[in-house]
């Protein structure tokens, strides 16, 4: 990917890049829906990214390329891109956002990008290429920004540029990733750490193609949800600003005076968070098999409280529980449809995979895409 990133930035601009940028693209392994809540999530880079290569002009003109897309040409990188160029409001907000952070705007820049992410399966190839971005602006004009900061940047990009109103999630695994090792984010003092969970475990992705057709509504109710649970407890007595800010024995004291469906929801987002601290203290303890479980009975809160599973979802964590060395399995990402995720040791193979998508392949009638990942470094400079 790097050779054909240089061939195609020669070909596109008359020269070479002066630095090569990656960062992987990454995979929710606990803590659905936390992270709006401010809770914490852990998730994991992958071998599976974006590369960026990056080259300063002296002429005020932004230039970008695409794989074999045309190049876009932008004269004012303040102003929001439409249309076919719409993909360069992800650099183009990174570029704004490092400009609040000290970079000194003279001149332009000539950009390519390159992807190895698969479409569709929610591994983030957004989050990815702001990072990759982030890293290549942030050596090119010398800021001397940590990974840290620059997810914080990236983050602001969609938000406020892009519009996506996304959490820190996607941004922060793919600049803190290590190999072998999981991320934890507190998503309310947006702090980064790294958790060990070893080189010999691969993330098996299963992407059932499924999406309910009310996939955008239904995410937006549950957001609504959480923050009717905040306002009920808030009436029940409790001094709390969102849901991580209730213990489970508080939420236990008072679910019984909540709404029925409001108390299933913050039910599931309280015991959630605390699941997500308790896979960081097992894998912090070499207790893989416990974290495991966790990630099960994740789902298990997803399916029957937070009601964000489908029935392909559950079908698929179902076999892969009963399949060896699969660690933990569950659904990914916001649900409603999408991919379910297993961590799995090498005695999972590709033949195990295969059964697995014969089995969903029987009893749904169509083909799940199967993707095995390796947790990947996160963002960096490659040359």
């Amino acid at each position: 990917m790097i050779e054909a990133l240089k061939e195609r930035f020669e070909k596109n601009y008359g020269d070479g890049p002066s630095v090569v940028s990656a960062a992987p693209g990454r995979v929710e392994v606990i803590g659905n829906h936390t992270d709006y809540n401010e809770g914490p999530v852990i998730g994991a880079a992958i071998d599976r990214g974006v590369s960026v290569g990056l080259k300063r002009t002296q002429e005020s003109v932004f230039r970008f390329s695409s794989g074999t897309s045309p190049v876009v040409v932008v004269q004012d990188p303040t102003v929001r891109q439409k249309g076919p160029a719409a993909w360069t409001n992800y650099p183009l907000g990174v570029y704004n956002a490092l400009i609040r952070r000290g970079l000194k705007p003279e001149g332009g820049f000539d950009f390519s990008v390159e992807s190895d992410v698969p479409s569709g399966a929610g591994l983030s190839s957004s989050a990815a290429l702001e990072l990759a971005t982030a890293v290549a602006l942030n050596a090119t004009y010398q800021m001397g920004l940590d990974n840290a900061e620059l997810a914080t940047a990236s983050r602001e990009a969609e938000n406020d540029f892009v519009g996506m109103p996304c959490g820190i999630l996607d941004q922060g695994v793919s600049a803190c990733g290590k190999a072998g090792q999981l991320v934890h984010i507190d998503c309310r003092d947006v702090n980064f750490s790294n958790v060990p969970l070893g080189e010999e475990y691969s993330i098996w992705i299963f992407n059932t193609h499924k999406k309910h057709s009310l996939v955008e509504s239904m995410y937006s109710q549950r957001h609504q949800e959480c923050g009717d649970a905040v306002k009920q407890l808030r009436a029940c007595g409790l001094e709390i600003d969102c849901l991580a800010d209730v213990s489970i024995a508080d939420f236990e004291a008072h679910r019984g005076r909540l709404d029925e469906t409001i108390a299933k929801r913050a039910a599931h987002v309280v015991y959630e968070i605390d699941r997500v601290n308790r896979v960081k203290e097992a894998l912090s303890s070499g207790d893989t098999a416990s974290a495991g479980e966790l990630l099960f009975e994740s789902h298990a809160s997803s399916r029957d409280l937070f009601e964000n599973s489908v029935e392909e979802l559950d079908y698929l964590v179902r076999i892969l529980q009963s399949m060896p060395d699969v660690l933990g399995a569950r659904l990914t990402g916001g649900g409603f449809g999408g991919a379910a995720m297993a961590i799995a040791g090498e005695a999972f193979s590709e033949t195990y995979a295969e059964s697995v998508a014969s089995a969903y392949r029987g009893y749904f009638g169509q083909e799940p895409d199967v993707i095995r990942c390796r947790i990947a470094d996160g963002a960096h400079i490659v040359a």
